[in-house]
């Protein structure tokens, strides 16, 4: 019998332009304070429409102190998408060592997503320049293939501990759920700035879980 791998989110390698590395804590603080502001701007106006001026105007700095951290727009954008993807890994292991069903987790994880979806700025910037792709200068990794890979491995996982209803390809419900997630985000964003994604994912969830999830026997 073959062992699984335990599910993880490959996160993409990134070469990022920046700035001198800060050593002192007030410089630290102001370089994630400018990624922040950035990823505000990019959710809010998108990447065209953003300027590296309208970065240093919301945090009430000059042009030059943005360059001194991130050398170009580009930086930066890559910089948010950079930062978008470390939260996945360590959302999988908080959930994963507070949730012993596979399953669950799997259900766990999207629904935490959704809270930072609709909370986190700097999620929603991420989301928005993993779309406008094509508009940017630079080389961003393929979005949602670190999402359907550690679905997958954590399917995987709810199969073999017998919860994955009989018949249910792992892979394939996978990119499914991926897709359900995403594109109800997605939606949640075009409509409503992410204000109700909680509960459309809810919606989704409920329905999308259940058709893939055992039943429990009589």
């Amino acid at each position: 019998m073959t062992t699984s791998p335990p599910p993880s989110f490959p996160v993409p390698k990134f070469t990022v332009a920046q700035g001198p590395d800060p050593r002192q804590d007030r410089a630290i603080r102001t370089k994630a304070l400018v990624l922040s502001a950035a990823a505000e701007l990019f959710s809010e106006k998108g990447f065209k429409q953003t300027s590296v001026k309208d970065v240093a105007d919301r945090m009430g700095m000059t042009k030059g102190a943005v360059y001194f951290h991130y050398p170009t727009k580009e930086a930066l954008a890559l910089a948010v998408v950079e930062e978008l993807y470390e939260r996945w890994p360590a959302l999988l292991a908080e959930v994963q060592e507070q949730t012993p069903s596979p399953l669950r987790a799997a259900e766990e994880i999207f629904n935490r997503a959704a809270v930072l979806f609709r909370d986190d700025p700097l999620v929603q910037g991420g989301a928005r320049l993993q779309i406008e792709r094509p508009l940017i200068d630079a080389e961003l990794p393929v979005p949602y293939v670190g999402w359907t890979v550690m679905i997958t491995g954590l399917l995987v996982a709810a199969r073999d501990a017998g919860e994955l209803r009989e018949g249910v390809d792992p892979e394939a419900a996978a990119r499914t759920l991926t897709a359900a997630f995403f594109g109800t985000q997605h939606i949640s964003d075009v409509q409503r700035r992410w204000a109700d994604v909680v509960e459309r994912w809810e919606e989704v969830r409920d329905l999308t879980f259940y058709a893939i999830r055992a039943t429990p026997s009589a």
